[in-house]
């Protein structure tokens, strides 16, 4: 992504839950070996992020990002109902919530930063 006009019309997949911050760096590891790959071995996918926050009370959310070119490429990913949540086999390890749907957003403007300074 280096300009407005290559993110424009790319979308954004948001998926966010929470799980036990004492799991966060075995959540990052699973997740890396799980969805991340799955996320970037998808043709169509521009990468993804992950992001946790901790929320002070012995929890954490986390929430993946994930961009694509096209709601196509999200299907090749997610399967048919692109709102529905992907899980895997060991997710309930670390879940304390599973949502069961994610959201979609269309990129509309917004670009790369510029070098560091």
């Amino acid at each position: 992504m280096t300009g407005q006009e290559d993110i424009k019309g790319m979308i954004l997949r948001r998926w966010a839950a929470l799980i036990r911050t004492a799991d966060r760096d075995a959540y990052r590891d699973y997740i890396a070996g799980t969805g991340g790959t799955d996320y970037t071995a998808t043709p169509g996918n521009r990468g993804y992020q992950m992001t946790m926050r901790d929320l002070g009370d012995g929890t954490t959310e986390v929430a993946t990002l994930s961009w694509w070119v096209s709601l196509d490429a999200v299907r090749a990913f997610a399967g048919e109902d692109i709102a529905a949540a992907r899980y895997y086999p060991e997710d309930d390890r670390y879940l304390l919530t599973r949502p069961e749907q994610v959201e979609h957003h269309e990129i509309v403007a917004g670009g790369a930063g510029g070098s560091a300074a």
